[in-house]
């Protein structure tokens, strides 16, 4: 399965990208596997392998592949949640390469969009170790707000729809 949404951005007044998900498949598993961030970075993210694993045998996992056009930029898991019917974004990376370009920003914000499409009125959640401050100020820079619960160590967000 091919998942394609394109839609270009314009972060910051001159960056234009074209940001478009696609399914993690036999053609591009390889080259996300690839992909990684900086040493000090990976006490933060799963790694793309494990996360891909991790959708092969846990229910409800969306693994993509985020692209800027042909390149391959990063990484980003979202999830549905049966027991009590919420969307998470569970895994967002960038490869070290594309990091500080506005790709992680803008890959959220294609996510956000793809849900509301396709669901009313709905909370997507997502969640940060204590320490990344990068990543809470990349959420609360899209809306995301605190709920002032923990989860796994993490603190948690939430956005409404």
């Amino acid at each position: 399965m091919r998942f394609f949404i394109r839609k270009k951005y314009n972060i910051r007044g001159k960056i234009f990208m074209e940001i478009i998900f696609k399914a993690i498949d036999n053609d591009n598993w390889r080259e996300c596997i690839e992909l990684s961030v900086e040493e000090n970075q990976k006490c933060f993210v799963a790694s793309n392998s494990y996360s891909i694993l991790e959708s092969k045998f846990e229910e409800g996992n969306y693994p993509m592949a985020i692209y800027d056009g042909e390149t391959m930029v990063g990484f980003l898991m979202y999830s549905f949640d049966s027991d009590d019917n919420s969307w998470w974004m569970c895994r967002l990376m960038m490869d070290k390469k594309y990091q500080g370009k506005g790709y992680g920003r803008a890959a959220i914000l294609k996510l956000l969009e793809l849900l509301k499409e396709e669901h009313v009125n709905i909370k997507v959640y997502t969640s940060f170790e204590p320490e990344n401050s990068v990543a809470e100020k990349l959420y609360e820079s899209v809306d995301f707000r605190k709920t002032g619960k923990i989860m796994w160590g993490e603190v948690v967000m939430e956005i409404q729809l």
